[in-house]
């Protein structure tokens, strides 16, 4: 919690301490200007608006634009009145620069995002560069469409088809008019797509088509200046010299027309050799001399360089949208690496851990083997020694006959598997041993009587006793020597 709380103020000191001062009255002067804008007015006071572009320009930092999202907004704002103002002051170079720096205020407001490419398309435009213009009217139209702008989209895409008529893409024009008719019926839209068409059917060097563009364009409003030197053109193209000469002279009486226009006008006006003296002559040249000089070739020069600016600035930003792609990218393979790597780890840790797990319990079962073997063996000896402890009760009792039933085979039988471990029975059964091989190995097995003693007992001669003796402990797979002690381990299985 006051973790949460110490971050907080931490940001809000760092906010206050990025904000550069002045900072307010830069936005009154940004709200003015949209103000005015929105009236359809312009902001002319170039100072207070330079300064507000200054005081502003600082948060066009990623980090800044991330704290005062607000602020970023109106430098982008800022950026755009302020481009416009340098725009009408022939300074396209100047211009370019502050919309380049509007494109990078870091700001989410398209609509104004959508105007600063729109300009920069219109400087383009200028320099002649046609596909670049294109280019930029294509994000101005987007950013449009994207902040719900529809009608401004269809002015953005006029721009664009614009642009392919300068270059007389005929086709593609058209397929773009075609679209913006289906599905825009503003007169002002419509107006600009009959501009578009007079312009590719100059381009193309269809003149009648072209004066029909501009007369159903004046049937929809009043005509732009430079739809007359459209008109005068084609009937300068035409050979109507006298309807050329007299939009012509319309067109250089304007107040409105540019000098580009004016310029083209007095080239058409100077054709008319018939109705021009020499002084007449003389002076329209120079003045088309000093409007060449003075205006359109250092604009021309001024827009190739602001043009420039901009391939510079998309060239800069397509090589660094690589290096964050190639920076991305190599992130992106270190994560899955290091991912990789954590796996493996883990898969060995979890392989050390099973092998560890099973290292224990092989001891462990090691351990309770031996142990177990260790039991198995005390309890050996255990019955071991208490065989032989019998064994010895019984064969030294006087009563030794009478205690163990000898005249009785079976129950001896019986007596000798309840002191020795049913050996009787495993004799008999595992190793086919005969009646009187059983009482030869249970005299062997008491272990306290000679050859000669056995024999009497048995009813043996003292060579047939030890030949018995060999035969039974070639059954159980021993010597005489080591009969007793396999009659021992037989018991004790």
């Amino acid at each position: 919690m006051f973790r949460r709380i110490g971050i907080v103020f931490l940001m809000a000191l760092l906010m206050a301490a990025c904000a550069p001062r002045g900072v307010d009255e830069a936005c009154c002067v940004v709200a003015e200007a949209d103000s005015l804008w929105q009236a359809g007015q312009t902001y002319d006071d170039s100072l207070r608006l330079a300064q507000a572009y200054e005081t502003l320009s600082s948060f066009c930092s990623p980090l800044l634009s991330t704290l005062h999202p607000k602020r970023s907004t109106d430098y982008a704002h800022a950026c755009y009145h302020y481009g416009r103002l340098l725009r009408r002051a022939d300074d396209p170079v100047a211009a370019m620069q502050v919309f380049i720096s509007g494109t990078h205020s870091g700001t989410d407001d398209h609509h104004i995002l959508g105007r600063i490419y729109s300009n920069m398309g219109s400087i383009c435009h200028l320099a002649k560069d046609f596909q670049q213009s294109y280019d930029m009217y294509e994000l101005s139209a987007n950013y449009f469409l994207q902040n719900g702008d529809t009608l401004l989209y269809y002015y953005g895409l006029n721009e664009m088809a614009q642009e392919l008529a300068e270059q007389g893409e005929k086709d593609a024009t058209l397929a773009q008019l075609k679209a913006i008719t289906d599905n825009c019926w503003d007169k002002d839209v419509l107006y600009h797509t009959f501009r578009t068409k007079a312009i590719l059917y100059r381009e193309l060097k269809d003149y009648p088509l072209a004066l029909l563009s501009i007369d159903s364009l004046c049937q929809l409003g009043t005509p732009h200046p430079s739809d007359i030197v459209i008109k005068a053109q084609a009937f300068e193209a035409l050979n109507q010299q006298d309807s050329a000469l007299r939009y012509a002279k319309y067109v250089m009486g304007l107040a409105t027309a540019s000098e580009h226009d004016k310029y083209n006008m007095l080239y058409i006006i100077m054709n008319d050799d018939s109705s021009l003296s020499n002084d007449s002559m003389l002076q329209y040249t120079a003045q088309r001399s000093d409007i060449e000089t003075d205006v359109l070739n250092p604009l021309f020069e001024q827009l190739a360089v602001a043009k420039e600016l901009l391939i510079q600035d998309l060239t800069r930003r397509r090589d660094l949208r690589w290096l964050y792609a190639i920076i991305v990218t190599l992130i992106i393979v270190g994560v899955i690496l290091l991912i990789c790597i954590r796996n493996r780890q883990r898969k060995h840790q979890l392989l050390s851990q099973e092998i560890s797990d099973l290292s224990t319990i092989r001891h462990a079962e090691q351990q309770q083997y031996h142990k177990t073997v260790e039991q198995h063996v005390a309890y050996k000896d255990n019955l071991r020694a208490q065989i032989e402890r019998n064994c010895e009760l019984i064969s030294q009792s006087d009563t030794f006959l009478q205690n163990i039933c000898w005249k009785d085979y079976k129950k001896m039988c019986e007596i000798v598997n309840n002191s020795f471990g049913m050996l009787a029975t495993k004799l008999k059964t595992n190793h086919s041993l005969s009646e009187k091989e059983v009482r030869l190995c249970v005299l062997v097995l008491l272990g306290s009587f000679s050859d000669k003693q056995m024999a009497e007992m048995l009813f043996y001669s003292y060579n047939s006793i030890r030949s018995t003796k060999r035969h039974v402990a070639i059954k159980l797979g021993s010597t005489s020597a080591n009969l007793r002690s396999i009659l021992i381990d037989i018991a004790l299985q």
